[in-house]
């Protein structure tokens, strides 16, 4: 397919949303990224239907029972091969499987083997259950969202689960890729414990720093959380939504123009924080005064940092989306493009998802089994 990680081979143990997004991503920049589906699930999926999980793109699958000796035996010789491995087990459960750390490394010690969990993997909360609003709880990275005088509210689960764990891990193996082959480097892979806790954290880091400083208030009172009115959403006539966030003087000032508000004394001084009510039921009773396609009518080329809210089907269609790209369509599912954009090594298009374990025989084929190596397996059950 072509961009950065060109060459780069790598496998992914298949489990919940962090660790597909993770190969999604090392994929997208070029990699060959081999996707290990469990058994059931290629037995249980519909062949009849189209796969359009977006996350499962620019892989291939093979379907393995992890539970069976020649499925363990599989895979570690597909270690063997491989420049990285990756799984999304509790801390202790690849080990009893016989695919931890220790034997992966033994069977290739140039491996780059990524761990990603939750709580990471010590610490009291490693053992323990937990999904994206806990990490996000514990980073103290939950606490700080939401309006003032609100209970503190969740975004849908991207902030640890794919930007602090996905995405984290995904840089952690690139970064141990670089170490092990750059000039001097040691030759040598190694174990990354990639935790969504510290990723959640790492990503509120200027606002620890905020709140130390004594320049970050509480929820819901800052200038860009919504605690000022010209940092907000507003309701357009059609229900729909507009999105502001005219902070600087020569921006806010175009802002109210396109309002009709720049005579009014209110809106002379945007930072007197005793005129934001009055500023915010303002801007709530002239928004709702026309639609969000009048809207964007009156800020088209203007300095306000203004946006219409889009949902995912619209945002597609947008014309700055359509004119750079920003999305494509694979077999009818719209979907993000590649990113970032390299101007040299470009990403190529990828392919569309498939369904778990559907050319198993001629992955591993591709990967270096034989034909008799792979008929022994299935004879044994361990892979379909």
């Amino acid at each position: 397919m072509g961009g950065p990680l060109e060459g780069l081979r790598v496998v992914e143990l298949v489990g919940l949303g962090p660790g597909p997004f993770c190969g999604m991503v090392l994929a997208d920049m070029g990699a060959e990224v081999l996707r290990v589906d469990r058994l059931h699930d290629a037995r249980a999926a519909d062949l009849s239907t189209q796969a359009t999980n977006a996350m499962n793109r620019g892989k291939r699958s093979i379907a393995l029972d992890l539970k069976h000796p020649d499925g363990i035996d599989t895979l570690l010789r597909l270690v063997e091969q491989a420049d990285a491995m990756f799984e999304v087990f509790r801390p202790g459960v690849a080990e009893r499987l016989g695919l931890g750390p220790d034997a992966c490394l033994q069977r290739n010690r140039r491996l780059v083997y990524g761990r990603l969990t939750g709580w990471g993997q010590d610490g009291p909360y490693a053992p323990r259950a937990g999904h994206d609003i806990d990490y996000l709880a514990l980073a103290g990275a939950l606490e700080p969202l939401g309006r003032a005088h609100e209970k503190p509210t969740p975004p849908i689960n991207v902030l640890a689960d794919f930007a602090g764990g996905g995405l984290l891990l995904a840089f952690g193996i690139a970064c141990a890729v670089w170490e092990r082959d750059r000039a001097g480097g040691s030759g040598h892979g190694q174990v990354i414990d990639a935790a969504m806790v510290d990723g959640a954290a790492m990503l509120l880091t200027p606002f620890y720093s905020g709140r130390a400083s004594g320049g970050w208030g509480p929820r819901g009172t800052n200038f860009i959380d919504t605690g000022a009115p010209f940092y907000d959403t507003y309701e357009t006539a059609d229900g729909k939504y507009v999105a502001i966030g005219a902070i600087e003087p020569e921006f806010y000032a175009q802002l109210v123009e396109g309002l009709g508000l720049s005579d009014d004394p209110d809106f002379t001084d945007p930072w007197d924080r005793d005129r934001w009510p009055v500023q915010r039921a303002r801007f709530t009773e002239v928004f709702r005064s026309r639609t969000r396609d009048q809207w964007c009518a009156v800020f088209e080329g203007v300095d306000a940092c203004f946006a219409p809210v889009l949902d995912p089907v619209e945002a597609p269609s947008h014309p700055h989306n359509v004119a750079r790209r920003a999305f494509l369509d694979l077999r009818g599912v719209p979907q993000p493009s590649p990113a970032p954009r390299f101007s040299r090594t470009p990403a190529g298009t990828p392919s569309p998802p498939e369904h778990a374990g559907v050319v198993t025989a001629d992955v591993l084929n591709d990967w270096g089994f034989s034909p008799a190596d792979v008929a022994k397996l299935l004879d044994a059950g361990a892979l379909l």
